[in-house]
C-alpha cells in the first residue's frame, strides 16, 4: 500500500528522460512507483493532478535564510511554499562563527530541507545593509576575519548539511581584498575536497581572474550580472574565458538577486549557446519582493527568455543535486527522496523584471499547486499524507 499518489499528471524527470503522462506513487518517505496508470487503491491518499506538471522537487542552490541572524536572511518556509522548492542552499550566509546557530534554529527544525555553503569569512554575511543603494560592508574585506583552520574545522564536523565553500569577490563583498579570498577559501575546499561557490560582483578583482583559479566542479554564481564584470563582450560575444572555464568543467549558476542578473546578459549568452548549469534565485530580504522573488519566477523568465522546459527543470532539479554530490536528489528516480512538486504552466502575459530594470513581457509563468516532501503532502505548513 502507497502512502500517497500522484495521479493523472505530466511527469518532467530530466534525470530520467522522463517526459509523460505518469501516476507517480510515495511510501516511506521515497519515490515507490511511476507508472502509466497506478491502481487508485493502491494508495492511502490519492491527489489527482490532471492538466499539472510534476517535477522532482526544486533545489535552488543560491538563497539566503539565515533569518533573525543576517542582515539578508528571510524566512525559509515561504520562499519554499511559494516556489515548489524542496531543498533550499543557503549560500555562505553563515560563516564559521556562526554557523552553529543556522544549524540549530533553521536547519534542525524545517520542514524543507536546507544545505549551506559555508562562507569564508569567520562572521558569514554580516552587514549587507543595502546592496541596491550600495550599502554594503564586505565580510572579506578585512582578511583576518578569512580564518581558513576555524572554516575547515566547522565543515568538517557539519559534512551531513555543508556542500561547500562560499567566498564572494568584488569591491562591495571584498572591499580591495582583490583575489585573495578565493585563494583561501581554494585551500579550505582542496582539504576537504569540495567545491567553491564563488560571488562576483564589481572589479576587483575581474572576472578573467576568477575563472582561471575555478576548478572542475567549482561554481560562478550571478555569471549573468550587468556590467563591468559581465560575461559578454560589448558586441555580444561571450568571453574567452567564459567557455575555457566550461571546457574544464567550471559551474555557471544564476543567482539572480537583487543586482546580479540582466537580461541582455542572458539573452546574448543564450544566443551564444551559453546557458546556464544551474537556476538560482539569490532571494533575499532585499529581492524576496522583486526582481528575484524566488527560483520559479526565475525558471519562468528563462522559459520565456527560450530555454526549453526540460533544460530548465534539470538546471533547478538534476543538475544542482549533481553539482552538491546529493544523487538522492533533483530526481523521481525509485528510492530517491520523495520530494515532487505539482506545477501548473500559466499562459498569459506577465512582467519580469532584472536587476537592472528592464521588463520581459512573458507569455508564461510555474506556478506550484501541490508540494510533496518526504512522500508527503505539504499542506497548512505541515506535511501530511
Amino acid at each position: 500500500m502507497y502512502d500517497l499518489l500522484l495521479k493523472g499528471g505530466r511527469v518532467v524527470d530530466p534525470a530520467q528522460g522522463i517526459d509523460a503522462v505518469r501516476d507517480v506513487a510515495f511510501s516511506d518517505g521515497k519515490v515507490a512507483a511511476i507508472e502509466e496508470r497506478l491502481d487508485p487503491t493502491s494508495a492511502t491518499n490519492i491527489r489527482l493532478v490532471d492538466g499539472l506538471i510534476i517535477t522532482p522537487g526544486l533545489i535552488d542552490l543560491h538563497t539566503h535564510v539565515y533569518w533573525g541572524a543576517t542582515s539578508l536572511g528571510v524566512r525559509p518556509e515561504p520562499v519554499a511554499r511559494r516556489s515548489g522548492t524542496t531543498t533550499l542552499v543557503d549560500a555562505g550566509s553563515a560563516g564559521p562563527g556562526n554557523f552553529a546557530g543556522l544549524k540549530s534554529f533553521l536547519i534542525d527544525p524545517a520542514t524543507v530541507r536546507i544545505l549551506a555553503y559555508l562562507n569564508i569569512s569567520f562572521a558569514g554575511i554580516f552587514g549587507a545593509v543595502a546592496p541596491q543603494r550600495g550599502e554594503v560592508v564586505g565580510e572579506c574585506a578585512d582578511l583576518r576575519l578569512l580564518d581558513a583552520v576555524a572554516c575547515m574545522d566547522v565543515a568538517q564536523a557539519n559534512r551531513d548539511v555543508v556542500v561547500g565553500i562560499k567566498v564572494r569577490l568584488g569591491r562591495m563583498a571584498g572591499g580591495t581584498s582583490g583575489i585573495a579570498p578565493l585563494d583561501i577559501g581554494l585551500e579550505v575546499a582542496r582539504e576537504l575536497d569540495l567545491p567553491i561557490m564563488t560571488h562576483i560582483d564589481l572589479p576587483p578583482p575581474s572576472r578573467g581572474e576568477i575563472l582561471e583559479r575555478l576548478r572542475p566542479g567549482d561554481i560562478l554564481t550571478h555569471c549573468y550580472r550587468p556590467f563591468p564584470n559581465a560575461p559578454v563582450t560589448g558586441k555580444g560575444k561571450i568571453l574567452p574565458e567564459m567557455t575555457e572555464a566550461r571546457k574544464r568543467g567550471v559551474i555557471f549558476d544564476v543567482g539572480h538577486g537583487v543586482g546580479s542578473f540582466s537580461f541582455a546578459m542572458a539573452r546574448a549568452s543564450l544566443e551564444e549557446g551559453f546557458a546556464p548549469d544551474v537556476i538560482s534565485s539569490d532571494v533575499h530580504v532585499f529581492s524576496f519582493d522583486g526582481p528575484a522573488f524566488d527560483v520559479a519566477v526565475t525558471m519562468s523568465k528563462y522559459l520565456c527568455l527560450g530555454m526549453s522546459f526540460d533544460d530548465v527543470v534539470r538546471a533547478a532539479t538534476a543538475k544542482p543535486a549533481e553539482v552538491m554530490g546529493r544523487p538522492e536528489l533533483g530526481s523521481l528516480t525509485l528510492g530517491t527522496v520523495g520530494d515532487a512538486v505539482a506545477f501548473r504552466l500559466e499562459q498569459g502575459q506577465f512582467d519580469y523584471y532584472d536587476a537592472v530594470g528592464e521588463v520581459l513581457v512573458g507569455d508564461r509563468r510555474l506556478v506550484p499547486e501541490v508540494m510533496v516532501i518526504g512522500g508527503r503532502i505539504w499542506e497548512d505548513g505541515a506535511a501530511t499524507s
